[in-house]
């Protein structure tokens, strides 16, 4: 049976990693339902070109073609639809991933907030012993930010610090994004074959001519979302 997972998406920096995992989960076969913040639209413009639509059925339908979703498999709700199925203990997802998420995201659910649906299906995440995950971006990070990790990790939410590897030797940014990801869908339980792993490759020949580890990053950034 399929997971129902829901992914929400904040104002922090790190929007390809939302999307990426959005894309990942629909052709895992997951259910997904998506959410985003108001500051979501800044992030998404500013780093990928993506005017996220205000109405979230125009949402839905902009993203199920461009993921080629099932029909019912992506479902987008506003941040105060309370009639959402988050929004209650009687109908929560099997997990749900906060990526990227903001410090602001992070203290309001280390406090137990629920100002909007982000806030509040991460509490009925929580409450109801669902997984939640957290993917902050930020640096540095501040004392309150530090025991606001610490408070939602004895909570029961698993902070996943968007911090790619290098030992799989990435030559573009998609590597890094993808290490992220399938390291988030790793704690969701869904294989995926985004990166490769520790112990997959031979050891490291001492003599062997590395690639430059400071690839283009201008001529591999992911391209602006078209038509919009």
């Amino acid at each position: 049976m399929s997971p129902t997972v829901a992914v929400a998406l904040t104002g922090a920096s790190g929007m390809p990693y939302g999307l990426r995992l959005l894309e990942s989960l629909i052709r895992a076969k997951a259910r997904v339902f998506l959410l985003y913040s108001q500051a979501a639209h800044v992030v998404a413009k500013q780093e990928l070109g993506i005017v996220l639509p205000p109405r979230a059925s125009d949402a839905e339908r902009l993203f199920s073609e461009r993921y080629s979703a099932k029909r019912g498999q992506l479902r987008v709700f506003g941040r105060e639809d309370w009639f959402a199925p988050v929004a209650s203990g009687s109908n929560p997802p099997d997990a749900m991933v906060i990526c990227p998420c903001t410090m602001g995201t992070l203290a309001a659910v280390a406090a137990g907030l629920s100002d909007n649906l982000i806030e509040r299906a991460a509490d009925v995440t929580l409450k109801e012993g669902r997984k939640l995950i957290l993917v902050p971006r930020e640096t540095p990070l501040s004392l309150i930010h530090l025991e606001n990790m610490v408070r939602v990790t004895q909570a029961g939410a698993v902070v996943l610090p968007a911090m790619p590897g290098w030992y799989h030797r990435p030559t573009r940014l998609e590597d890094l994004i993808d290490f992220v990801v399938g390291r988030i869908c790793d704690q969701l339980g869904i294989a995926n074959a985004l990166t490769r792993r520790w112990g997959e490759f031979s050891r490291p020949d001492p003599d062997e001519t590395h690639p430059d580890p400071r690839p283009d990053l201008e001529e591999t950034y992911p391209e602006p979302f078209e038509g919009t």
